[in-house]
């Protein structure tokens, strides 16, 4: 079924057009017809079918010129990732219709400027659970006119530990509202959210797609901050790929790093979406015809291009959706060949959004460190020998070499100095600098503990500091141990590689709207008998059971026991 089959404004449709979408995927097909009815729905579908769209376009189509001051649609995302995917994919949508402007919020960027955009005018607004709630408390975000609220990645918020979060929010809109919720996964706190906020949901449910690429080598190296460019012409140098596709998240990126890449002295053509038709078929040609070794393009520009015999897939961004991974890798090994595919990451956040992506694929990236001049040396005079056969050496070479070994020239010297020659240009280019340290996986690491000064007093729950952390480091809510939850403090779980990077990232952190400091701990409890965990982490607000103490108190307990069965007898 095709787009313009929908009921849907020649704004959108145009839109749409230009993003190169002609036919729907299954999740849109079965969605977008409901959803422009106004049922509530309940969809079924993993990340990368295209619920991006399913969902956007329909709430893109609902919004009016009476929706100016008012919220009408309010998508709920697990990370500040997938809510800036989101709002990106709606301001696409929306590009000719002038009446939409869409807002995303997120924890770690500036409080000051999303405040500036709701009050602007924000009929759309995309943001995380925790952030959400910070506007409502703050008053900047009114959910008084909602006529839509959308989950995204459902079941993720819901591990995340932001179901109370949801519930508070979707509590505080309109009880009249389309609610619209779509889940890889549908665990029982899913359906108690279907049961509890949906009227009569629409169920749709989709085939998962092939995750895996075979005959494909998947690596990545780790690139200093900032030196991502330098790392691909080293990488280009010394594996000399005849076709090779770079892939950037943005049109500004490929135009900056093609143009590098020609600087020095690499066959390399840009591709995006600014281009002109005749622009891009041009580039096309020229990659295809072999006078272009390598395609730098954007994931939109490249859809559809089916070009064979590439040899390599680069990854100088990683991509904004998992399932964009496959579609950048599957350009290589096709039609039975072996292909591989390099990424390029910088930082412990883009470490952990790379382990999100094998785990997504179901496949192995495994690391490799980057080649050095020496060993770019060895590859490059390997490949130049095995380039030329014996059959097609030349019988006059053998009497050359004879008659430079009679001279005192050793055969092996000849050789060096002639290959030194050939290729002294390539290694010239070569950057040189420093390797980053290695990043280190979680798995069986030793862990250690941080102490964060907010705790059961101030009505604190685990989910409020995991959401909280998750949201600042951008690591999965696997990635923290077990919470301790004391009356003035809390202490989390986490592994002892990361302990820098997550003291750095979450200093400032807001929890529950409430300025906090994390250090590591010190292994210092209180001698306060407040200070006790609850043995199952969960908080209870009992303000008799918190007067009373508990029977481990000993004397106090004994002597509190008297005094009250005293004013009950005075009472009489």
């Amino acid at each position: 079924m095709h787009f313009n089959e929908l009921n849907l404004s020649q704004e959108i449709l145009q839109a749409v057009e230009e993003l190169g979408f002609t036919e729907m995927t299954e999740i849109q097909e079965k969605s977008i017809p409901v959803l422009l009815q106004g049922r509530d729905v309940v969809g079924r579908s993993n990340t990368g079918t295209g619920k991006t769209a399913a969902f956007g376009l329909p709430a893109v189509e609902s919004i009016t010129n009476a929706d100016k001051r008012t919220v009408a649609v309010l998508i709920l995302c697990p990370t500040r990732e997938l809510a800036l995917q989101a709002y990106e994919e709606i301001r696409k949508f929306a590009k000719y219709k002038r009446s939409v402007k869409a807002c995303a919020v997120y924890g770690g960027a500036s409080m000051e400027k999303q405040i500036f955009e709701l009050k602007r005018g924000a009929n759309i607004v995309i943001g995380t659970p925790g952030r959400v709630m910070d506007h409502m408390r703050r008053r900047t975000l009114k959910l008084d006119g909602l006529r839509c609220a959308i989950l995204d990645e459902a079941d993720e918020m819901l591990n995340m530990g932001f179901r109370e979060d949801i519930e508070t929010i979707l509590a505080a809109a309109p009880a009249d509202r389309q609610t619209v919720l779509f889940s890889a996964t549908m665990p029982p706190e899913i359906l108690a959210i279907t049961e509890k906020f949906q009227h009569d949901p629409v169920h749709i449910k989709i085939k998962a797609p092939q995750r895996t690429v075979s005959l494909i080598e998947q690596h990545y190296f780790e690139v200093a901050m900032g030196r991502k460019t330098d790392a691909l012409r080293l990488l280009l140098t010394a594996y000399s790929p005849s076709s090779a596709m770079v892939f950037c998240n943005t049109r500004a990126m490929v135009d900056q790093l093609t143009e590098e890449l020609q600087k020095n002295g690499f066959r390399a053509a840009g591709l995006h979406g600014d281009m002109k038709q005749a622009q891009r078929t041009q580039v096309m040609n020229s990659f295809k015809n072999k006078a272009t070794d390598i395609l730098v393009a954007t994931d939109v520009a490249a859809r559809g291009i089916d070009v064979s015999g590439i040899d390599a897939v680069f990854n100088y961004d990683l991509p904004q959706d998992n399932e964009y991974y496959i579609h950048r890798i599957g350009r290589t090994g096709r039609a039975g060949r072996t292909g591989a595919a390099y990424t390029l990451i910088s930082g412990r956040r883009q470490f952990y959004e790379l382990q999100q992506i094998s785990r997504y694929i179901k496949a192995d990236i495994t690391q490799l460190p980057l080649p050095d001049k020496e060993g770019i040396i060895a590859m490059k005079t390997e490949a130049s020998v095995r380039e030329v056969s014996e059959a097609e050496a030349i019988h006059s070479a053998y009497e050359v070499i004879d008659r430079l070994a009679s001279m005192g020239i050793d055969y092996r010297e000849a050789a060096a100095r002639l290959l030194t020659k050939t290729l002294s240009a390539d290694l010239d280019s070569i950057p040189e600098f420093d390797r980053p340290k290695p990043l280190r996986s979680r798995n069986g690491a030793k862990t250690v503990k941080v102490d964060i000064n907010i705790g059961r007093s101030r009505r604190i729950a685990p989910n409020f500091i995991l959401g909280a952390l998750v949201d600042a480091t951008g690591m999965s809510g696997k990635d923290f141990g077990k919470i301790d939850i004391f009356d003035d403090h809390t202490t989390v779980e986490i592994p002892a590689a990361e302990t820098d990077y997550i003291l750095e990232s979450t200093n400032p952190m807001k929890i529950n709207g409430q300025q906090v400091t994390v250090k590591l701990w010190d292994g210092k409890t209180s001698k306060s008998h407040y200070s006790r965990p609850r043995p199952d982490d969960k908080p209870r607000f009992d303000r008799k059971k918190a007067a009373y103490g508990s029977r481990r108190q000993g004397d106090k307990f004994k002597d509190y026991i008297p005094n009250r069965k005293k004013r009950a007898k005075n009472k009489h």
